[in-house]
């Protein structure tokens, strides 16, 4: 029998290969560090953070069947992730990330989640079979949705009455992907969780602050937006008015996966019922904690 989800983490599920070096780097840098593999990807990182909340996440994905699928989902299950609904193919290779990250921050990063794009709409089979939700009886918990899924799969989750029901949240891959989340802006039907560069490209406007993007985000048809901006000002936007807070300071020891650590800590606190600033406060000093390394990965 499969196990019932407290909610759903849709996107990319796959291995990341990160170096992290204490020294400054730049362009043609080739420094000491460590460098390590690891389950990774949005969804996968949202999840493994909704985990150390004691919650049940399940992922929905594309993972290969190969030998990195087979060790991806063996690692995944041990971390307590529910992998029932994973699409598996012998024709895709499981993706990977790869990331170089220095004192100064993120160096440079490569996505190869071709596999989760080839995929499409088969990872949202057991929102329509019945598994998990039908059209007559659609999912009505809370989703991670992350932006490693093409333009198209996302404009058609925007408007699909299979998501009618949920609590959809929203967090794009990277600033290359923010312009794929801009059907949800059409739709004003989700939460949005985005950095100030990736509000930026949303809005196609600059921004001064955090509170300025998320009710910029909200004039361009979001129903509600948090934005954050590194060690800066963070802000959430909706309907009721405007809510901010401003991180922990911390050294920072990490960067890659501290958005998706905000999004998974905000939408914990708001399912044990947190008021919005208490929630906003708490996934500001779990995102903190994290690039700190004072949490694992």
């Amino acid at each position: 029998m499969k196990t019932i989800p407290d909610i759903l983490c849709i996107g990319s599920v796959l291995w990341d290969v990160i170096g992290r070096s204490k020294s400054s780097m730049r362009q043609g840098s080739d420094v000491p560090g460590r460098i390590t593999q690891l389950p990774g990807g949005v969804a996968m990182n949202i999840a493994m953070t909704l985990r150390r909340f004691d919650l049940r996440p399940a992922l929905l994905s594309a993972v290969g069947r190969d030998a990195a699928g087979d060790q991806l989902v063996i690692e995944a299950r041990e971390l307590g992730l529910i992998c029932d609904y994973l699409y598996r193919s012998a024709d895709l290779p499981t993706d990977k990330y790869m990331a170089v990250e220095g004192a100064n921050g993120l160096i440079a990063a490569i996505a190869d989640a071709h596999s989760l794009e080839a995929a499409g709409a088969k990872i949202l089979t057991p929102l329509q079979d019945g598994a998990l939700g039908s059209a007559t009886a659609p999912y009505a918990g809370m989703i991670a949705l992350d932006g490693n899924l093409t333009l198209s799969l996302l404009s058609k989750i925007a408007s699909d009455p299979l998501f009618s029901a949920a609590d959809l949240r929203v967090a794009p891959a990277s600033p290359g992907k923010a312009e794929r989340l801009r059907p949800f802006l059409e739709q004003s039907r989700a939460t949005l969780y985005v950095n100030l560069e990736e509000a930026e490209l949303l809005c196609q406007q600059s921004f001064d602050t955090a509170p300025e993007a998320a009710l910029g985000l909200l004039a361009r048809g979001a129903a509600r937006a948090l934005v954050t901006d590194g060690g800066n000002l963070a802000a959430e936007a909706d309907a009721s008015g405007t809510r901010q807070a401003t991180p922990p300071q911390v050294l920072v020891a990490r960067v890659t996966g501290a958005g998706d650590t905000f999004m998974a800590a905000h939408m914990n606190a708001e399912l044990r019922g947190k008021p919005p600033q208490d929630a906003l406060e708490q996934a500001l000093q779990a995102a903190a904690r994290y690039v700190s390394g004072e949490t694992a990965h």
